[in-house]
């Protein structure tokens, strides 16, 4: 059976490769999706991006219904949207929380988390290399 797997990015992920590359690094949300596929030609990936919470709570939504694995790195929402949260609650899906920094060692305001308590796994810190160890694990896993 194939794999579903959305791959779901919040606000200001489209400016990746040009933001604050000190903390987030030179890649692009394009170079992620580009190898993520590469690296899972077996899964069918579905990979958005959005600056709309509503959005991302109807592709949460949407996940729920159609994939096994939700990856997801809700930028900015995760720290503000509760609706977010609890379409993550709703969602049927394995969920698997990406940053590409550590929010824990940044700003104050980044220690609330509103994703974690709805996700079976998170990945923080690694850069865009977070994203392919979230797709290795979860194909790993689903092999085990």
């Amino acid at each position: 059976m194939t794999q579903q797997i959305y791959v779901l990015n919040g606000p200001n992920l489209n400016l990746l490769g040009t933001r604050e590359p000190e903390i987030y690094g030179t890649d692009t949300l394009d170079d992620i999706e580009q190898r993520m596929k590469a690296a899972a030609p077996e899964a069918e990936i579905t990979f958005r991006q959005t600056n709309s919470e509503g959005q991302l709570v109807d592709w949460v939504q949407e996940a729920s219904k159609t994939a096994n694995v939700l990856i997801l790195n809700a930028g900015a929402y995760t720290h503000t949207s509760v609706a977010l949260h609890d379409a993550l609650r709703a969602c049927d899906a394995e969920i698997v929380e990406v940053h590409l920094s550590n929010p824990a060692a940044r700003e104050p305001f980044r220690s609330t988390n509103y994703v974690a308590p709805c996700a079976n796994a998170s990945i923080a810190g690694f850069g865009a290399s977070g994203y392919l160890m979230a797709l290795t694990a979860i194909l790993q896993n689903k092999k085990d």
